[in-house]
């Protein structure tokens, strides 16, 4: 088990931080991406503590966005963040060559690690999973995080294939969504993996067990307290961190569980004032005014939106 100090944890927290969002990409209204928008998102996520932001993840619509645009967001993030966060790349998607191909395209760009979620719709078999990311992993010299979503993918990463790819010198981490802390401490039990909340209705539970961080979405709202979480937790002082996820659980419930999240975040950010535009593209529509006046409601009930 990788623990906060040893030599897998230090490596995957140089790597990948311990604070990220999986950060949304603002639209114009004529549906082409906002990169003055992309740039004041980046910078108010790292003002309010990521050193981790996830690019073209799936709240970052990367299903309808192109490879080029994924390459220009990579340009873009670094050049209004700099060093100051660690900017890790969506890569993964169902066809292994076009992981690849995006992997390397996204270490070329200045991205500092990539994130590989299982292969959606093809339900491929626990072998074909671990061929897939093993061949992502040694297309580039870059970090790894695997991303477990069984919920969006179709089939879990298992205990058994984690264990296996742990020996693969690239890759560190996981991104755990699967909703199971039995297998994901088996997972930390035995290997040196670095596991990262993924699902933040669970974030206190990982952390409590061995999880590291958080690749949160309700980070949009949130990071200062998540951030204050995983500090609490690596101090052992789960008093303070269960404080803090009563704090954040009905601001997490508001923007987790009534929407899918990219919709969320992008009405509470345009009702504080950091977007313009909540706009999306097909095949998600944007929230409609009752999503977001719910969303405003609850930004206003949780202390981050003045009334």
């Amino acid at each position: 088990m990788a623990i906060l100090g040893d030599s897998a944890a230090t490596a995957a927290i140089d790597a990948f931080g311990t604070v990220g969002t999986a950060m949304v990409t603002p639209f114009k209204d004529d549906g082409s991406i906002d990169y003055p928008a992309v740039e004041k998102v980046a910078s108010h996520l790292v003002d309010m503590g990521n050193d981790m932001l996830v690019v073209s993840g799936t709240t970052g619509e990367s299903p309808t966005t192109t490879d080029d645009e994924k390459i220009e967001l990579l340009h873009v993030v670094r050049g209004v963040v700099g060093s100051r966060a660690r900017i890790i790349a969506g890569a993964g998607n169902n066809v292994t060559a076009h992981t690849i191909d995006l992997s390397q395209r996204s270490a070329a760009a200045g991205a500092d690690g990539i994130l590989i979620v299982t292969p959606y719709y093809s339900k491929p078999t626990q072998p074909a999973i671990a061929a897939h990311m093993r061949a992502a992993a040694d297309s580039t010299d870059l970090p790894v995080m695997l991303y477990d979503i069984p919920g969006r993918s179709g089939v879990p990463i298992t205990t058994a294939t984690l264990l296996e790819l742990a020996d693969h010198p690239n890759i560190l981490a996981v991104k755990d969504a699967k909703g199971d802390l039995f297998a994901s401490m088996q997972v930390m039990n035995h290997s040196s993996l670095v596991y990262y909340s993924g699902e933040d209705a669970l974030n206190l539970p990982l952390l409590s067990i061995g999880a590291l961080g958080v690749v949160s979405v309700a980070g949009h709202v949130c990071t200062d307290k998540f951030a204050a979480m995983v500090k609490a937790v690596a101090d052992n002082d789960l008093s303070t961190a269960r404080a803090l996820a009563f704090e954040t659980a009905d601001m997490v419930d508001a923007l987790m569980n009534h929407m899918p999240g990219v919709l969320s975040a992008k009405a509470a950010l345009q009702a504080q004032g950091i977007l313009d535009n909540r706009g999306t593209r097909l095949p998600l529509l944007p929230a409609d005014e009752e999503q977001m006046a719910f969303v405003t409601a609850q930004l206003t009930r949780s202390g981050y939106l003045s009334e």
